[in-house]
């Protein structure tokens, strides 16, 4: 038996539900000192309108954890994840696997998982995506069902499953046809049909067991099955060994997980719901037969009903249709089984077994097949035993192509290293060496026809074309200056709410004044940090002072995200752009410069920010 491991589970059903192999197996695991984090189930297929229940549990135990997790017992945690229900959908799942990936990482640093084995029942994409993001020292998959069969939508995870099989360590499965499917991918594949916890069973065995209240009252004989009731249930086989049988009781003992309206009329068929996993031999104990009434599908031709041994451990007559896996285990268990081919076989086998004398050696032979065929703790062991087996086979591996292995790293890190040194270099050439930054910058360079107007609106630098505060606004104020000697506005407006050692806005307007322009002609704004306060602020003054044309001052650069913002914003002012027609910062326009890099990129991140804002 494992011990000590880190465990990771990826379940195909939430631990609330029905108690089955998945709750089973972690659960023992756990009781053996191994830490297991048990992740409920992501899904195979959109959830409908009957799942409500189920979605509503979830929000529940997501509400009532940390984060989704929450802890079961010693050593065992469940995560209950919140995410997009579109298995299919690849924006869904780029999304799930962030959610999924992201809480992971946290709990695997927290609880200091060191290389867990990642144990998955699902066979999806994003279920691929954990393992592929998770450093474990072994993956198993435990093939429990044709999930490609189960519905619609679940065929599309042929690829993904085929993926998983091949990429795991390890493949149990419980029925033939999974082997014969998974084989195919992987060379170790292991048949472990689904067993039963016989210690809860033995418990029942030889005391007088207590009637359940709920069965007081319906008459013997009864015939009886434990489980979901579900859509592979042949329903119209009930309804006609109900009618053929009044005399007799059809008693269901699980979550009803299908309409059964019609059949809940009948006086004889009764659906007592779900019960915990530990009650269940109670209810086996008053049945006088035991039936598996499945349907012959594509999914349940790879079904191993676990309900065999359930039956069987308490010595229990067993009737069922006829589908693979218990035709199977009736040849290697002379017959225990009575299976019917149609509904006329079904009710004759009813009646057969329902004639069995007391005292005969039914009992015991059925008892010794269910310990044998069964019992959980034995498949624990044997699945364990291949898993110790497999993780010191990797270690074996490991150390002996160590040297390979570093070889390897070394060769990927320098391919890597080449990879970049070319992109870095073919970076500078295209930024540096060809026409490509003018290019890309053209489209922000928007300038008008230049007229006479009521105010020069200069918006500062800011960090400026270097990318450095305080640089920039003195280019911007000698040029307004110019055209305001040139007369072609009576006021300039300084804008800017940067602050260094003094406000910017002083500065410039200390600058003006230096050269020649008086101080009654200068209006200060000083509260915009951004190009979009930068328009808002200023248009507040030019309002107030009613004035309704104004020339907007500023980088080349610059002027595109300023037209846009206007165009947008303000509607009875009209503008016109003048770019500063020279920039130390950029030269003479035709050396390549990183500022040029800068301002252009700076812009374009600055037009997608303001559009995502609405601001243009």
């Amino acid at each position: 038996m494992l011990k000590k491991q880190d465990v990771i589970c990826v379940s195909s059903i939430d631990w609330d539900f029905i108690w089955q192999g998945h709750q089973e197996i972690m659960s023992t695991l756990a009781d053996h000192g191994n830490r297991v984090l048990f992740i409920e189930n992501t899904g195979v297929r959109t959830p409908s309108f009957r799942d409500i229940p189920r979605l509503r549990k979830r929000i529940y135990n997501w509400l009532h954890s940390v984060k989704g997790v929450r802890k079961i017992k010693d050593n065992l945690y469940v995560y209950s994840p919140i995410i997009l229900p579109f298995p299919y959908s690849r924006i869904a799942r780029f999304i799930n696997r962030h959610l999924l990936l992201s809480t992971l990482s946290k709990w695997i640093k927290s609880m200091r998982f060191s290389s867990p084995i990642l144990w998955t029942f699902l066979p999806t994409a994003l279920v691929q995506d954990i393992i592929d993001a998770i450093d474990s020292k072994l993956v198993v998959y435990y093939c429990i069902d044709n999930f490609s069969a189960s519905s619609s939508q679940a065929k599309k995870i042929k690829k993904a499953e085929a993926r998983i099989v091949k990429n795991s360590d390890l493949v149990f499965v419980t029925a033939k046809n999974l082997y014969d499917y998974c084989s195919q991918y992987n060379k170790d594949v292991h048949v472990f049909p689904y067993g039963v916890n016989m210690e809860i069973y033995e418990k029942v065995k030889g005391q007088n067991a207590a009637v359940p209240e709920d069965m007081k009252a319906i008459k013997h004989p009864i015939v009886g099955y434990v489980g979901g009731v579900h859509k592979w249930i042949d329903f119209e086989l009930i309804k006609f060994l109900a009618v053929s049988n009044p005399d007799k009781s059809f008693v269901f003992v699980g979550p009803l997980q299908q309409n059964v309206d019609e059949l809940k009329n009948m006086p004889n068929i009764y659906f007592l719901g779900q019960k915990q996993y530990a009650q269940l031999p109670y209810y086996v104990l008053q049945f006088d037969t035991c039936l598996i009434p499945y349907l012959i599908t594509d999914y349940t031709k790879n079904v191993y009903p676990t309900k065999i041994n359930e039956y069987l451990s308490l010595g229990k007559s067993v009737v069922s249709t006829a589908i693979p896996e218990v035709t199977a285990f009736n040849e290697r268990n002379d017959d225990v089984i009575y299976i019917g081919i149609n509904k006329e076989e079904m009710n004759s086998n009813i009646g057969k077994v329902l004639k069995e004398k007391s005292g005969t050696d039914f009992y015991s032979k059925r008892v010794a097949i269910a310990e044998k065929e069964g019992s959980w703790k034995i498949k624990i062991e044997k699945m364990c035993d291949l898993i110790e087996k497999k993780i010191s086979q990797k270690d074996r591996e490991r150390s002996l192509k160590w040297k390979d292995s570093l070889l390897k790293m070394y060769r990927m890190s320098k391919r890597w290293l080449v990879y970049l040194l070319g992109v870095s270099m073919a970076a500078y050439l295209l930024l540096f060496c060809t026409p490509f930054i003018w290019f890309v910058g053209e489209p922000l360079k928007v300038s008008s026809r230049l007229e006479k107007a009521d105010a020069i609106v200069v918006f500062a630098g800011g960090v400026g074309e270097s990318g450095k505060a305080g640089q920039g606004y003195e280019e911007r104020v000698k040029y307004a200056v110019d055209l305001y000697k040139e007369g072609y506005a009576k006021y300039l407006i300084f804008s800017s709410g940067y602050v260094y050692a003094i406000k910017e806005s002083e500065i410039m307007q200390a600058l003006a004044v230096s050269l020649g322009v008086p101080p009654n002609a200068i209006v200060l704004e000083e509260r915009a940090t951004n190009t979009y306060q930068n328009v808002a602020y200023s248009v507040e003054i030019l309002r107030k002072m009613h004035m309704k044309r104004a020339i907007i001052v500023s980088s080349p650069y610059n002027m595109l995200r300023i037209s846009l913002v206007c165009n947008k914003n303000v509607k009875d002012i009209r503008f016109m752009y003048m770019p500063i027609p020279y920039s130390i910062f950029f030269g003479d326009g035709k050396i390549i410069r990183h500022s040029h890099i800068f301002a252009i990129t700076h812009e374009y991140l600055g037009i997608a920010y303001y559009w995502f804002k609405g601001y243009i």
